[in-house]
């Protein structure tokens, strides 16, 4: 997404009449009174909606004894699980055992918002700022990957419930209208209001086929279906405690209770410590928050129309994604985004009453019309993010170990190119993939403590102020921009 410019127009007109020196922000303009807001949350229970939904299924026993694998995966989430499949596929005659230190989904491939989004760079501004020479080739890349998905769910049966609706993007301030005007799919403030009607809104652009939804914790589980049936031999409760190495054999898996001689290793262990110990000053845990309405009636469902259903985001640094579910109910996630100092992963983090607080009041200041619905349910949880915001691809042990990390929050798809990355180089091969600037280069990494803490606050701030300041981004911001660490939602 294109950010910057100087409104003009209706636009401009509408910044002399809207804009607030106080603030410029509409959700602290037009927050709804409190107790709406905790009438909404009254009885909202702390839960994931698309694990309970799911309920329980079929689980996988632990290992317990020593075995030996062609090829073994760490991690059980989307980025390991499309990498046993497609393994699977490229090579049937392979042992392939898949490793996951609790069940099958239960981190972020369980939890996240499911939009399956075509870009592998978190967005067209990032990607062209680090890798322009090369985007085009990303966004042809990014698209066929969101196709072989599309292709992947009905070959192999997967009930995920998916829903290739597009993303619809909105401004919700006056000096975000120009940032959208030459976008592909825009659409003035009447036309976005006919697509989702919700006063916030001055502009829009949709665009149809570079974003599916997706119920994420059953796409989880029917890829380690589809795994199992395959032949690839999944554990559960089986938590990979450390690796080694010899010149010319095998790479050793240490559990708890067992070992793993694996000829090849794929690590997908996303937000947790990596086994490869020079990457984990590579990404920083970032937690995320998301709350879950009850399902709309009909009459509230027409209030608002999104009759095609789309991906909605809107376009603040802290930017809000929401969505439908299969029943209608309203997904609302996103805009906070808290860094605690330490870098660890802590599941008592997941609870912050001042952020689901903070989102509630939002929604209904979007959808007014909505007053009265209440949240059925709450979470959050960690996102593994690096310093160029989109995924990152490492090669290990001489070629024996390789590694994906740092999806940044836009993973859904992304986990799939990135497993076809992660097998390309297992396999010895040299593919159009493995030759991107974007796979063979690391990002910098972020610094330790407790200048990571200091760092992370200070931009956050920043992030914030311009918001308040018609986008316009400060020193810091410039200079971050300058060494290749700059954020662009």
């Amino acid at each position: 997404m294109a950010r910057g410019g100087v409104d003009n127009g209706l636009a401009g007109r509408k910044a002399k009449e809207m804009r607030n020196p106080a603030s410029s922000l509409v959700f602290e303009r037009n927050a709804p009174i409190p107790a709406v807001v905790a009438n909404a949350l009254a009885q909202t229970r702390q839960g994931v909606f698309w694990l309970d939904e799911l309920g329980d299924g079929s689980s996988f026993r632990a290992l317990d004894v020593d075995i030996a694998a062609d090829l073994a995966v760490v991690g059980g989430g989307y980025c390991g699980l499309w990498t046993a499949v497609l393994a699977k596929q490229r090579h049937p005659d392979w042992r392939i055992v898949l490793l996951e230190a609790k069940t099958i989904g239960w981190a972020a491939s369980g939890r996240n918002g499911g939009f399956c989004d075509a870009s592998l760079t978190h967005g067209e501004a990032n990607g062209r700022a680090r890798w322009p020479e090369e985007m085009d080739v990303l966004t042809r890349l990014g698209r066929e990957n969101l196709d072989q998905i599309e292709r992947a769910v009905g070959d192999l049966g997967l009930d995920c419930q998916f829903e290739r609706t597009g993303m619809l993007e909105v401004a919700t301030e006056p000096h975000q209208v120009d940032w959208l005007r030459d976008e592909e799919g825009y659409l003035d403030e009447a036309a976005v209001r006919a697509e989702v009607n919700s006063p916030t809104y001055l502009a829009g652009a949709w665009t149809p086929r570079t974003t599916a939804l997706v119920q994420p914790a059953r796409l989880a589980r029917e890829l380690a279906r589809v795994a199992a049936e395959l032949g690839v031999e999944i554990f559960e409760h089986t938590h990979v405690t450390g690796m080694s190495a010899a010149a010319n054999g095998p790479v050793s898996l240490e559990t708890h209770h067992a070992r793993v001689m694996a000829g090849k290793v794929a690590l997908g262990t996303n937000v947790f410590p990596s086994l490869i110990r020079r990457q984990r000053f590579m990404t920083v845990p970032v937690y995320d928050y998301v709350l879950m309405t009850e399902p709309l009636s009909d009459a509230q469902l027409a209030s608002i129309g999104w009759r095609n259903r789309q991906g909605l985001g809107d376009l603040g640094n802290q930017f809000h994604y929401y969505r439908l579910s299969a029943d209608n109910r309203i997904l609302w996630g996103g805009y906070d985004a808290i860094y605690h100092y330490g870098r660890s992963v802590k599941s008592e983090r997941e609870s912050r009453e001042q952020t689901f607080t903070k989102l509630a009041s939002h929604f209904f200041t979007t959808f007014p019309q909505l007053e009265g619905l209440k949240f059925s349910h709450r979470w959050a949880g960690a996102i593994d993010t690096s310093t160029q915001f989109c995924a990152f691809f490492g090669l290990y042990k001489g070629g024996r170990v390789a590694t994906a990390n740092g999806f940044t929050g836009l993973g859904v798809a992304a986990t799939h190119f990135a497993a076809e990355v992660t097998l390309d180089r297992l396999d010895g091969l040299t593919t159009e993939r493995t030759e991107l600037q974007m796979v063979r280069r690391h990002p910098l990494p972020f610094p330790p403590e407790p200048l990571a803490y200091l760092g992370v606050q200070a931009t956050r701030w920043s992030l914030n102020r311009a918001d308040h300041n018609d986008g316009r981004r400060n020193l810091l911001l410039r200079a971050l921009d300058a060494a290749g660490l700059g954020f662009d939602s």
